[in-house]
Parts: structure tokens; sequence; C-alpha cells
């Protein structure tokens, strides 16, 4: 009787790679900020354009793109995107709600900047074992978060610049990552240049052998 190896089939992800949705809903929303962060367009037309946008792309762009990343078994990229499309649906309340006059209580916000600071430098490790781009773009988010936290704690106006500088950075990395994912693997060669991981994982322990 002969046996033959069985190989387990490859089993493929339920959807197509949703970092490109993520990253590009991101973009759009944090655009949508960047007049306000300025200190341009702080009127109730403004506030109220700049929150349907972060509800849809920020909001809706994100949670769709975590959504499918966790199908796919993406744990890192899912739980980014996911959490991060919530505090997108705080954005929409925050400016929906200035636009009517209402403003959120700073101290609350205040505490919850500090959470997200300290997730994102966590995840900022955790994505340096994939990509130093990657990294780059969770370390500006950290910087986002750490000029929020210091704006509202010194009260210096003069950080809001920081903030709006690092919303146009993040901007631009997004788009980087994501026109990296989409028209790379198109064209057949690095048109979008992707770093590789900025640290490396230790190997798996040796097993060891029955004594």
């Amino acid at each position: 009787m002969s046996t033959q190896t069985q190989t387990a089939p490859a089993v493929n992800p339920p959807f197509a790679e949703p970092t490109p949705l993520g990253l590009l809903g991101l973009a759009v929303g944090c655009a949508a900020l960047v007049p306000i962060a300025m200190g341009h367009s702080l009127t109730p037309a403004g506030m109220r354009t700049a929150a349907i946008y972060c509800l849809l792309f920020g909001a809706g762009g994100q949670f769709l793109a975590g959504a499918m990343a966790l199908a796919n078994k993406n744990l890192l990229g899912g739980t980014l995107f996911t959490t991060f499309s919530f505090n997108w649906v705080v954005n929409w309340w925050t400016l929906d709600g200035l636009a009517a006059g209402r403003a959120p209580d700073p101290l609350i916000v205040l505490a919850v900047d500090v959470a997200f600071l300290v997730v994102f430098c966590v995840l900022t490790y955790a994505f340096a074992f994939h990509s130093a781009l990657l990294c780059a773009f969770l370390a500006d988010i950290d910087l986002l978060f750490a000029a929020r936290i210091a704006k509202h704690v010194t009260g210096v106006e003069a950080l809001a610049w920081v903030i709006a500088a690092c919303t146009v950075a993040l901007i631009g990395i997004a788009l980087w990552i994501a026109f990296a994912i989409l028209v790379n693997p198109t064209a057949g060669r690095a048109v979008f240049a992707m770093p590789g991981p900025l640290l490396r994982a230790a190997p798996p322990p040796a097993p060891t052998e029955p004594g």
C-alpha cells in the first residue's frame, strides 16, 4: 500500500487587502480637518462639512477596512483600523456639536487622548516589525496626540500648528502606503517604495530533543 503526503490546501482570505481603503478614508478625513486645524473654516458650515467627511470616510472607511482585516486574520491592521474608526465617530460628534454650540468636556477628551497615546505607542513598536514606513505612520499619530495633550496641559496655542503639521504628514504617509499597495503589484515594480521592517523579530526557540 502506497502512502501519499497530504498537504493542507492554502486558505485564501475572504476579502481583498483592505488596507488601502482604510488609509484612503483616513487621508480624506484628515484633509477635511486641515483647514480647521490651521484656524480656518471655524464656522457652523465648516464644522458640519468636516463632520460628514469624518463620519463617512474616517469612521466608515476605517471600520469597513478593520472588519475585513480581522476577517482576513490580520490582527494588527484590523485592531488599528477598527479602534481608530470609533475615534472618527467621536470627531464627527464633536464637530457636529460645535456647529450647534455644544463643546465636549475637555477633561474627558484629555483622559481619552492619554489612553490613545499609550495604545498607539505600543502599536508603533508592533508595526516596526512590519515596515519602517508603517512605523513612521504610527509615530506621526503618536506625535499628534502628544501635541494635543501638551496643548491642553500648557495652553500654548502654537502647538496647534504642530497638530496641523502632523495631520498633513499623516495624509501624505497614508496616501503613499495606499498607493504602494495598489499600484506596485499592478506595475510589477516598486513605483512607490515600501521599506522593510525597522525591527527584526526574535527567531523561534529551537525544539529541544527528548533526553
